[in-house]
């Protein structure tokens, strides 16, 4: 596996067997596919109103604690890769009521990348409901990603793993 991994690395790899083979990564990549901390985290992932985002982000924060006091450093990331996700998705949701940032379909040879492509951003109109939820859980992402543990952990997987 290259050092820089991308999801399609991460089909049927089961991280808690091999976690030698789990590449820290730039934002969220892997966090639907690694498992079997996808399956763990995922039923708890909800952001819908600032009550569900709180109980959620708790949940998974909880979960990022607890993956910490066993020594599993993959579970703290994906955790953290869950908080962030609350969080840019309900960011994506407070600008976009559709979700969709950008209008118009994605042309065939741009499918699967992230971007514009020429297309126009669709009017931001911010729903404060959902505002509400990133900021609860940006909070919840940032105490994960500062935990002096974490930041320990990640610099020496990245040193031994890539």
């Amino acid at each position: 596996m290259a050092k820089t991994a991308s999801s399609a690395d991460y089909y049927g790899i089961d991280f808690r067997q091999h976690p030698e083979k789990y590449r820290v990564s730039v934002g969220e990549m892997g966090v639907l596919t690694a498992m079997p901390y996808k399956a763990e985290i995922l039923p708890h992932w909800r952001f819908k109103t600032p009550e569900i985002a709180r109980e959620s982000s708790e949940k998974i924060y909880q979960m990022f604690s607890d993956y910490k006091a066993q020594g599993d450093f993959v579970g703290m990331d994906m955790a953290r890769k869950f908080l962030q996700m609350g969080y840019t998705r309900a960011r994506r949701y407070a600008n976009h009521a559709s979700g969709k940032k950008y209008d118009g379909p994605v042309p065939d040879d741009k499918k699967g990348q992230s971007g514009a492509h020429g297309r126009e951003q669709l009017p931001r109109v911010e729903d404060p409901v959902k505002a509400e939820s990133a900021r609860i859980f940006y909070a919840k992402y940032l105490e994960a990603r500062e935990d002096p543990d974490y930041k320990k952990k990640r610099a020496e997987w990245q040193e031994k793993y890539g």
